[in-house]
């Protein structure tokens, strides 16, 4: 009797072949919409209420006037790009059966305050953003190559990072 691999770099190979069948059989399932509800709790705090996990906390550091006890919001973006990333090394490198020692990445980002704090008009935003990936892995570099450049041509985040994604905001 052979048995067959039903888990690669700790993910569900069954599971993620199950969606992309689904999909592929079925364009509308792969048409998704996210959501958050934020509740301000004074100053510069707030949390988040994603699904049914507990509240994600925000707030500023002190130099920003907040009581730093949590990560800012620019820091959880960071953090979100670096995460969308690790989900797309992993579903990626599993489908092309490559085993991951271990991946970690660092994330950065340059952002002015003078737009911010109403000092200046312009773009408030990162001026740039910047991760470096570090995997270990026993894959042949080329592989490891082609890993990278299909989370990169991949990643959700990072695409809405890279480009223009129509925000509206509006006031009830």
């Amino acid at each position: 009797m052979t048995e067959t691999a039903t888990r690669l770099n700790d993910v569900d190979i069954a599971a993620v072949g199950q969606l992309v069948e689904a999909i592929q059989s079925d364009s509308t399932k792969a048409q998704t919409t996210w959501a958050a509800h934020v509740q301000w709790n004074g100053s510069f705090a707030s949390e988040a209420r994603i699904r049914n996990f507990s509240p994600v906390a925000s707030d500023e550091p002190a130099a920003l006037g907040g009581g730093d006890t949590a990560p800012n919001p620019v820091e959880q973006l960071l953090g979100a790009l670096g995460n969308c990333l690790a989900v797309g090394y992993a579903a990626n490198a599993t489908v092309a059966g490559i085993e991951l020692k271990d991946l970690r990445i660092d994330l950065k980002g340059d952002l002015d305050l003078h737009v911010f704090l109403g000092l200046a008009e312009g773009h408030a935003g990162f001026e740039s953003i910047t991760a470096r990936v570090t995997l270990d892995s026993d894959a042949p570099q080329e592989k490891l190559d082609e890993l990278h450049a299909k989370v990169q041509a991949s990643s959700p985040v990072g695409h809405t990072l890279g480009n223009a994604v129509p925000v509206e905001i509006v006031i009830n």
